[in-house]
């Protein structure tokens, strides 16, 4: 698969380069699957970082100053999210510096959303909240305020890593059901009613969601690289990939799932594809019997991206789109687009098959 995986990743940073001439100093969100015509926004909203990280793996792939420089002026314009009452912080800072090795600028702008976050942090209710910067109730829990959140705390120093560790296991006591619960097995998002003292499930995402299966599964995988975070708690997280990956079908299930497994006939989600094949290749490097077969996997969930959901050289589209991702089914709002991180998670995927990135670090 080798030389697959060349030449899909190939496509992939020109597919980056054309975006980056189209976009100029805005931010990509979702592409229209006829014409690759991307839908922006000026700020970056959650997804900016997947940007600024699709440009700093260009910029490793192509080795060359002005993609380097292109990549650290995308993430110098992250910065007014830094102070933002959001856990998607993690999303923005994690994804969208990790990837940016040695770059002192970009390290100091992680470490200053570190320290933000973790200043942040509730320790009565163990979480980071969902905050209010994009709208809604702030005491909320939900699965994708967790991945990018665990090892950007993780590196705010002793107490950052216990925040990241109190911050993943409060997630898994919410959002994973228990052998005999009456409720769904997966609750993505689940708000705090200050009256009560008690968390209730939202309607919305619906338990179903696949994407959120994936955010819990990439941040798991995460903590299990960290030793710090899992604090004597490796048992655990270990039995909550477990349960993930089974009642997930994640090895037996269709490599693509729909965006809602309990509309198995509505809108496929490729960017929850490539989220899980990167949370498989992180497991894959840590320690139990089934490493082989996650590593596996994810090459089958790549395989089945780039030869069923990628774009060629047809003369209408540009080469290089991953097709077919649902940003939300529910609102009909791009159920068959380019995403900006199904790019990103599907060009780390391929970067690290090729030795272009360390999937343990990024």
């Amino acid at each position: 698969m080798s030389a697959a995986i060349g030449r899909a990743l190939a496509a992939v940073m020109e597919r980056v380069a054309v975006t980056a001439a189209e976009v100029g100093p805005r931010f990509p969100l979702y592409a229209d699957p006829a014409d690759g015509r991307w839908t922006t926004t000026g700020r970056g909203s959650w997804t900016g970082g997947f940007w600024a990280g699709l440009l700093w793996l260009r910029a490793r792939y192509t080795g060359a100053e002005p993609d380097r420089r292109a990549a650290a002026a995308c993430t110098a314009r992250l910065e007014p999210w830094a102070g933002a009452d959001t856990a998607t912080r993690g999303l923005i800072f994690w994804y969208g510096t990790a990837a940016a090795g040695d770059d002192a600028e970009a390290a100091a702008l992680r470490a200053r959303a570190a320290r933000a976050c973790l200043s942040a942090c509730e320790p009565e209710l163990g979480i980071l909240p969902w905050g209010d910067a994009l709208g809604g109730p702030r005491l909320l829990a939900r699965v994708d305020a967790v991945p990018g959140t665990v090892p950007l705390l993780a590196g705010a120093g002793p107490g950052g890593a216990a925040a990241a560790a109190a911050h993943l296991h409060r997630h898994l006591d919410l959002c994973l059901g228990r052998p005999g619960d009456a409720a769904p097995w997966f609750r993505p998002a689940l708000g705090f009613e200050t009256a009560t003292g008690r968390w209730q499930p939202c309607e919305d995402p619906p338990p179903g969601w696949s994407r959120g299966q994936a955010w819990l599964l990439l941040a798991v995988a995460d903590a299990l690289l960290r030793p710090a975070v899992p604090a004597g708690d490796f048992t655990r997280l270990t039995e909550a990939a477990a349960l993930l990956i089974t009642r997930g079908g994640v090895l037996t299930g269709r490599p693509v799932p729909p965006a809602d497994t309990g509309r198995p006939d509505g809108p496929l989600d490729t960017s929850a594809a490539a989220i899980t094949a990167v949370a498989l290749l992180k497991l894959a490097r840590t320690p139990g019997p089934r490493a082989e077969q996650y590593a596996l996997r994810a090459e089958e969930i790549l395989d089945r991206l780039t030869r069923s959901h990628f774009t060629g050289d047809d003369g209408v589209r540009p080469p290089g789109m991953l097709l077919d991702g649902c940003y939300d089914a529910a609102k009909r709002l791009a159920v068959r687009h380019e995403l900006v991180w199904g790019d990103f998670f599907l060009a780390l995927a391929l970067s690290a098959l090729h030795g272009l990135a360390d999937i343990t670090r990024v």
